[in-house]
């Protein structure tokens, strides 16, 4: 008899054991079998919701939700209006906190349902905004500083929130907060918003590309941390790691490549091409594909920049190479991390094939 991954799952489900424990479990198990020679191809785990009837629900609580905007005459804009109404805001606001973290407890720690613990962190993040929004709405708010106050507010409910219930998804929203608020914050001080180009092109006036890769590399540090305490991938640890991954790779791949891409010049171009292989060779050693993905664009860009005629051609094996990594990715992530010498860290990456003796 054996104890396998979905085992282990069920088992943190049902709190029999912590998801510390669980993945001491395996790599312990790993290392009795071996260390890691014969450890099989390990997908990187992904999933929006368990079966249709999560789907079922979520329909219900849009409907729901919708319902009690409607009734409650969508105070969220109320903010925004000629004479808002302060106690409006915050009575409507605080019951929609309340009841979300009702069906919270109910949906995602009793039936530990995915997509509907999805919506709800979602429908948490508009009632925190409404609420907050109810609070300064006495403090006569300038345009910038009351998204700034709301930005901020919503953050630490999250926070909160992540802390009691434990949803992955909740980590891509605190991003998200996290960028708006800082962008907001420098709104603030300049008096001026942004464009789309403002926040990834490190070559235009302001602070806000930099703001966006730095908070990209601090996300990915954090990535990291979770996905080295959870490295073979059976605790909801590693799924942390993979919603921040999914915010912190676009603000660190776009800002350097789309600057790059925009000078027009043969040696930024050259260096372009480097990077995003070297963003492509991350993504193998870290096993996660998003860095991959980032820089894909990039790549038909600048196919059809450089090589004109042929970049139909270029596009056409770019494609079939994405192919051929997908197909092979562990291998290829065993050939790089076989050839790699021994660096921090290295031990606590996901598992790979090895050909050598040495430990992974």
């Amino acid at each position: 008899m054996s104890v396998e991954d979905d085992d282990l799952r069920a088992a943190v489900a049902s709190g029999v054991i912590s998801e510390a424990q669980a993945a001491a479990l395996t790599n312990l198990a790993d290392v009795r079998r071996g260390v890691r020679e014969a450890t099989a191809q390990i997908e990187e785990p992904f999933e929006l919701f368990r079966g249709f009837n999560e789907i079922f629900i979520v329909v219900g609580l849009i409907i729901l939700y919708g319902g009690w905007l409607a009734f409650s005459g969508l105070q969220i804009f109320d903010i925004f209006s000629d004479d808002p109404v302060s106690t409006n805001l915050i009575v409507y606001g605080l019951i929609s906190l309340v009841v979300t973290i009702g069906l919270t407890g109910y949906f995602t720690l009793k039936r530990r349902m995915i997509a509907p613990s999805i919506l709800l962190s979602m429908i948490f993040l508009a009632s925190s905004y409404q609420t907050a929004a109810g609070f300064v709405v006495g403090f006569t708010p300038g345009e910038y500083s009351t998204p700034l106050i709301m930005t901020g507010f919503a953050f630490f409910t999250l926070l909160a929130y992540w802390y009691w219930c434990r949803i992955p998804f909740v980590m891509l929203l605190m991003a998200l907060n996290v960028f708006a608020f800082f962008t907001f914050l420098f709104i603030v001080d300049d008096n001026s918003a942004p464009d789309l180009a403002d926040l990834f092109l490190l070559s235009n006036e302001g602070p806000f590309a930099v703001i966006t890769f730095v908070l990209g590399l601090v996300g990915f540090a954090i990535a990291m941390r979770f996905d080295m305490s959870d490295p073979h991938r059976v605790t909801r640890r590693s799924v942390n790691g993979f919603w921040l991954h999914v915010i912190a790779a676009p603000a660190i791949v776009n800002t350097i490549a789309l600057t790059l891409f925009e000078s027009g010049r043969a040696v930024d171009q050259a260096i372009l091409l480097a990077f995003l292989i070297l963003m492509a060779v991350v993504a193998l050693i870290i096993d996660r594909r998003s860095f991959l993905i980032s820089g894909v664009g990039y790549v038909v860009a600048l196919s059809v920049t450089v090589m004109e005629g042929g970049a139909a051609l270029a596009v056409l094996l770019l494609g079939l190479i994405l192919i051929l990594l997908g197909a092979n990715w562990e291998r290829f992530r065993s050939t790089i991390l076989n050839i790699l010498p021994p660096f921090p860290g290295k031990s606590k990456l996901p598992p790979w094939n090895q050909i050598s003796g040495d430990a992974a």
